[in-house]
């Protein structure tokens, strides 16, 4: 049984709910996940320390500004947990963290070797606009020098957060993009307008502020480190249900 804001919903309404919203299966696969990694771990004589969960447990509670035990509790009743729900969730979350390590953590090197083109970066900016003809106005624009990228993506972007970043997309990897897409941002200048190019039904047009070679960075690291991980748990999977 669970109480939510004074109303009671039984575990058969959320099973029901998970079925007819297609959800059930991905819940399955996230649980069957958590015991593979239980039991990777285990085998590893991995664990997880009083001092590690603390650490964290303190880092959320600065993160969400929890500074006092009753924030605490009103913030985990709010998201219908208990604390030692709270403690069970970060221990599987270290426990991820510290067996994805332990797995893959001298792979990583050899991997960026081996696939270093797919870890190019690029700035990126863009603006989406709901037809082709007015995309290509605003490229002429830039073009002719009437407008900046910057101003135009502020004024006409369809996305409203990107908007109030004046286009920026962020960094992304070159695999991160499409393949045609990506060949066609990694041959262009900085500066230079792309497109319009069809994006998710909108007319996009892109500019690439920087390029940034492959190097191991810690969050390059971290990537490679999580796909690796990622691809060792579908395998798992795979072999529990043959």
């Amino acid at each position: 049984m669970i109480k939510f804001r004074g109303a009671i919903i039984q575990p058969d309404e959320v099973l029901s709910y998970l079925k007819q919203t297609l959800q059930l299966k991905q819940i399955c696969h996230h649980i069957l996940h958590q015991r593979i990694i239980h039991q990777a771990a285990i085998a590893a004589g991995i664990e997880i320390t009083t001092h590690e969960i603390q650490a964290e447990m303190d880092r959320i509670r600065y993160e969400n500004r929890l500074f006092q035990a009753t924030d605490i509790f009103a913030w985990l009743a709010d998201q219908l947990m208990t604390i030692d729900e709270w403690e069970a969730g970060i221990r599987d979350r270290l426990l991820v963290q510290k067996l994805a390590t332990h797995l893959f953590s001298r792979e990583v090197e050899r991997f960026f070797r081996e696939h270093q083109f797919e870890f190019d970066q690029v700035v990126l900016y863009q603006m989406a606009v709901p037809y082709e003809q007015l995309a290509r106005e605003i490229s002429y624009e830039i073009a002719e020098g009437e407008i900046s990228f910057y101003e135009a993506a502020h004024i006409y972007d369809q996305d409203g957060q990107r908007r109030w970043l004046c286009g920026y997309e962020g960094k992304r990897y070159r695999n991160s993009l499409q393949p045609e897409l990506s060949r066609m941002v990694f041959n262009a200048k900085p500066g230079q307008v792309i497109g319009p190019v069809s994006i998710d039904q909108a007319s996009c047009l892109l500019m690439v502020e920087e390029f940034i070679p492959a190097d191991l960075t810690p969050e390059c690291y971290q990537v490679i480190l999580d796909r690796l991980f990622k691809d060792w748990i579908c395998t798992e999977l795979n072999y529990l249900f043959k």
